[in-house]
């Protein structure tokens, strides 16, 4: 005779079994914010390109899987993989601990210092000192908003947070701000490479605990299946040498895996 506990665990294990079981991924939605070259952008017709954004559709590639962008805020990635709006972040983001309480991560994509950018001559630099007064300018949710909060809100400097890069150097070439701080390769191929960028100069690196490198994939929690597939596609992109490639197209003899 069968026991209510045996019947109750005879109906619950179906239950659990549908859970924990495989997802199909026949689709991988990848959520990013393309306003951040060379690593996500728009092309002049609306398609995205960059760095990211060719990592992305090769890891797709070796999945044989179909990728599906969403666009979306930066500040608003993380809230939108934990409401299933995607299934991963691929933006530039870099691991944090605090962010590392909220989602997952895949293995290193790559890694990036950071820098500030400012006008020639201005006398500025990555010493905190130089900056007290003036107004410093950065990506709202990222590690440089951690940053300025922790350390240069502290010594007097006036930080302001922008929706998206792109507004960073619109008003620093409007003479709204007197620096910017962000990723230093974004900032030489992103600005200081294109016209509106010939009167400014990139800063040493700025180092500090607040300013982690590796960027990674953003995995909602939990998600070992998911995590396990993108490390293995990244494996095998540096393995058969497509990284390498991709990496060259965008950044010449650059190297910014730091795995290696």
């Amino acid at each position: 005779m069968i026991s209510l506990r045996q019947l109750f665990l005879i109906v619950l294990l179906p239950l659990c079994s549908n859970v924990v079981s495989a997802k199909d991924y026949s689709t991988l939605r990848f959520g990013v914010d393309p306003t951040y070259a060379p690593f996500e952008s728009r092309t002049t017709d609306g398609s995205l390109k960059g760095f990211d954004i060719d990592l992305g559709n090769a890891i797709c590639a070796k999945l044989q899987v179909k990728c599906i962008w969403v666009e979306s805020d930066f500040d608003g990635l993380i809230p939108g993989l934990r409401a299933g709006k995607f299934d991963g972040i691929l933006s530039s983001m870099t691991m944090t601990p605090a962010r590392e309480k909220a989602i997952d991560f895949s293995d290193e994509l790559f890694s990036g210092l950071t820098a500030y950018v400012f006008k020639k001559g201005s006398g500025l630099s990555t010493d905190v000192a130089s900056l007290k007064g003036k107004r410093v300018g950065y990506f709202q949710g990222s590690i440089w908003e951690a940053y300025a909060k922790a350390v240069l809100d502290k010594e007097g400097v006036k930080t302001q947070s922008y929706q998206n890069q792109d507004q960073v150097y619109y008003d620093l070439v409007a003479g709204r701000l007197d620096a910017s701080l962000q990723d230093t390769l974004q900032a030489q191929l992103g600005f200081i490479n294109t016209p509106q960028g010939a009167d400014y100069e990139i800063s040493s690196t700025v180092e500090s605990s607040y300013l982690p490198s590796k960027t990674a994939i953003g995995i909602a929690k939990g998600n070992s299946e998911l995590k396990a597939l993108l490390n293995k596609a990244i494996q095998a992109l540096h393995d058969d040498g497509t990284y390498d490639s991709i990496q060259k197209q965008h950044f010449g003899d650059l190297n910014l895996y730091s795995g290696k």
